[in-house]
């Protein structure tokens, strides 16, 4: 199936599970409390001095994506036509979804941060989801600022981090490239290509596949380089909780491989049956009575896919990897993810002779 028969398909199943109460991560058609990054631009705007961004709060984490999507837009043109075609916005979407489901809080209760409820949004310090998104957020921003695309007509740009993390993470590009080279390297590659790709004269489907390649290249190096920073704060939770994050990192590693459209509708799509709560011990996959039945299938999707490639030795991401060798390839993986992860009558053992036959055909 084409890729926009997978869109039209999944939005019957994405409505499902959002009106059987699964976490909505939008508003308005944008991301929850997008409308609150308004001023905060216009004060960025205005202002000829030097400006400190907060990325523990979330309007100020959100305007950063804000800033790298209105900068990056006008090279976008290959994602096709419609509005919110740029693949970036997964990335405000993913922190979003965060938000609502309760991610962003202390999963020790030691403070309120992260309650979506209270007039100051902030995101703990202690949160491995909110550890995690800040090398998808300031990462790629600072790097964004390297390459030139974001800071015209923008006073300079500080990054504030709170003093009993201060040790934890990079503010500037100088210690973000010291400390992760790689992941700000690909980012950098990624910002600079844009002009020169959306400028040659290559088939749009063509560059569309290389813009796609080059920011998942990016997007997985900062989850490699938080997996092994963020590490610490993921003990704080429970097992199920700690296994369900183990497997949403690695689920990068598929959506990657086939190049995804992270778009504002797709990534609702994928968004939308993922779990609307943090999980706690006592819950028992899939048959968590407060959660949609969609909810309950991603998370046994999840589980099942983890299990097996950790059984096989990770051979079936290698599989996986090897199996989206061409854009055609790429396009059919596309449609296998819309089984594999929105169609409970797909049988997952059938993956591996799907995958092994696609990359005899490299």
């Amino acid at each position: 199936p084409s890729d926009m028969h997978f869109f039209r398909w999944a939005l019957a199943l994405a409505s499902l599970a959002v009106l059987c109460g699964a976490a909505v991560v939008m508003e308005n058609g944008l991301p929850i409390l997008w409308g609150k990054t308004s001023s905060l631009l216009s004060n960025l705007s205005g202002s000829r001095e030097t400006v400190t961004l907060d990325p523990w709060d979330y309007p100020q984490r959100m305007v950063m994506y804000r800033l790298l999507i209105n900068a990056s837009d006008p090279y976008m043109g290959s994602m096709g036509p419609g509005t919110n075609q740029n693949p970036l916005w997964g990335l405000p979407l993913q922190l979003a979804w965060k938000l609502r489901s309760g991610r962003l809080v202390d999963p020790t209760g030691a403070d309120s941060c992260g309650q979506e409820g209270s007039e100051h949004v902030c995101i703990a310090a202690s949160s491995w989801w909110g550890c995690v998104n800040y090398y998808l957020s300031v990462i790629p921003f600072l790097a964004a600022v390297e390459a030139g695309v974001v800071g015209e007509g923008l006073p300079r740009i500080e990054i504030q981090v709170p003093a009993q993390v201060a040790q934890d993470y990079c503010t500037s590009t100088k210690t973000c490239s010291s400390l992760h080279a790689d992941a700000m390297a690909k980012w950098v590659t990624f910002f600079q290509s844009l002009k020169d790709i959306s400028a040659s004269d290559m088939r749009e489907d063509e560059k569309k596949d290389q813009i796609l390649g080059l920011m998942w290249a990016a997007e997985l190096a900062s989850l490699s380089t938080a997996s092994n920073t963020c590490a610490e704060r993921q003990k704080q939770y429970s097992g199920l909780e700690g296994s369900f994050s183990e497997s949403w990192l690695s689920s990068a590693q598929y959506l990657a491989s086939t190049h995804f459209l992270s778009s504002v509708e797709m990534s609702e799509l994928l968004m939308a049956p993922l779990p609307g709560r943090v999980l706690l011990d006592s819950d028992k996959p899939p048959n968590i009575a407060d959660l949609s039945a969609e909810e309950n299938h991603t998370l046994y999707v999840f589980s099942w896919i983890n299990s097996v490639n950790k059984w096989l030795g990770g051979s079936l991401t290698t599989l996986w990897q090897r199996a989206m060798c061409s854009s055609s390839a790429r396009e059919k993986g596309r449609a296998l993810l819309q089984d594999v992860a929105l169609n409970p009558r797909f049988a997952l053992a059938s993956i591996f002779s799907i995958l092994t036959e696609m990359a005899m055909g490299c």
